[in-house]
């Protein structure tokens, strides 16, 4: 299968007012970019903004990782993890949320500053947020470590009072519990909610960052809450997994975005082979990839091939 875009992990893809805004990881994890289209086909030409770089010391410093950008009661953000470079090693992993707001129409106009960390309830590794407003509310999910349940990561879900504060505490929405979640690390990651009939949906990413990479999903309920965790039934099985047929190992960290006819369009990483040239984040060659999303007839999306 031919890569969408080469090099580009974590990918996420908005459309808004017939524009299509592409950001994603870059190999370096040392700045953020952000390019537009009018098609998704002329997406992978455009040409591509630097909009942030990290800084040479201290928070925000590390391992960019893992940007989106949402559009938030008429401004424009993008959420994104990054950790603190220092003497420990340590700090290089131990991430944290942060956003920026761009108040220009256009975000690849004006510039986007800093606007702070995200408050999650508390301190402990996290990454992988995302927005998504749902029945007259805006919801935040993301990734983060609890130390007391093992693992490196699970999934939480709150409630925003605006684009830049959440309304605490969080509810934990998913853990590592399955054996294909637990492959190299436990790992609940890389949330990303598609609708779909009036329906939500909340994929994640799952297991090491090799060919054992997987995505599930939550499933919410007829006219649940969002956050009540018993509203959310969570597939005991992955929805996507390598595909060698396809040259697609490890696929995951996904996002929606739709075409020009409207059909939902799922955007997810992979490698061209198994295991890594490298170490994980050494090899670059986590690339872009872009596939519709079919249903079945109740409605259920399929993902993999």
């Amino acid at each position: 299968m031919k890569a969408y875009i080469e090099q580009r992990a974590d990918p996420y893809i908005l459309w808004k007012d017939g524009w299509y805004y592409f950001t994603a990881s870059v190999p370096e994890f040392d700045r953020l970019v952000l390019r537009k289209a009018r098609t998704l086909k002329e997406l992978p030409d455009a040409v591509e903004k630097v909009v942030w770089v990290r800084h040479p010391e201290g928070d925000m410093s590390c391992n960019i990782w893992a940007p989106e950008i949402h559009f938030v009661d008429g401004k424009w953000y993008i959420y994104f993890a990054a950790a603190r470079a220092g003497a420990d090693e340590k700090g290089c992993y131990d991430h944290r949320i942060y956003a920026l707001e761009n108040a220009s129409a256009d975000p690849m106009e004006g510039c986007f500053t800093e606007a702070g960390r995200i408050d999650t309830g508390w301190e402990s590794f996290s990454l992988d947020s995302t927005t998504v407003f749902y029945e007259g509310k805006r919801y935040f999910i993301w990734a983060q470590r609890d130390y007391a349940i093992p693992g490196n990561s699970n999934l939480y879900i709150a409630e925003m009072k605006n684009a830049l504060e959440l309304k605490l505490p969080a509810v934990r929405l998913s853990v590592p519990e399955y054996d294909w979640e637990c492959q190299g690390f436990l790992v609940n990651e890389g949330p990303s909610c598609l609708i779909h009939n009036g329906n939500l949906y909340l994929t994640y990413s799952a297991s090491a960052t090799d060919e054992r990479y997987a995505m599930g999903m939550l499933t919410l309920k007829a006219g649940g809450d969002p956050l009540n965790p018993a509203d959310w039934a969570k597939s005991p099985v992955p929805v996507m997994v390598t595909e060698e047929q396809n040259g697609l190992f490890g696929p995951g960290h996904n996002s929606f975005t739709v075409d020009e006819t409207g059909n939902d369009i799922l955007v997810f990483h992979a490698r061209p082979y198994p295991g890594f040239h490298g170490t994980a984040l050494s090899d670059p060659n986590r690339h872009c990839f872009l596939r519709q999303v079919r249903y079945t007839e109740d409605g259920t999306p399929i993902f993999q091939a």
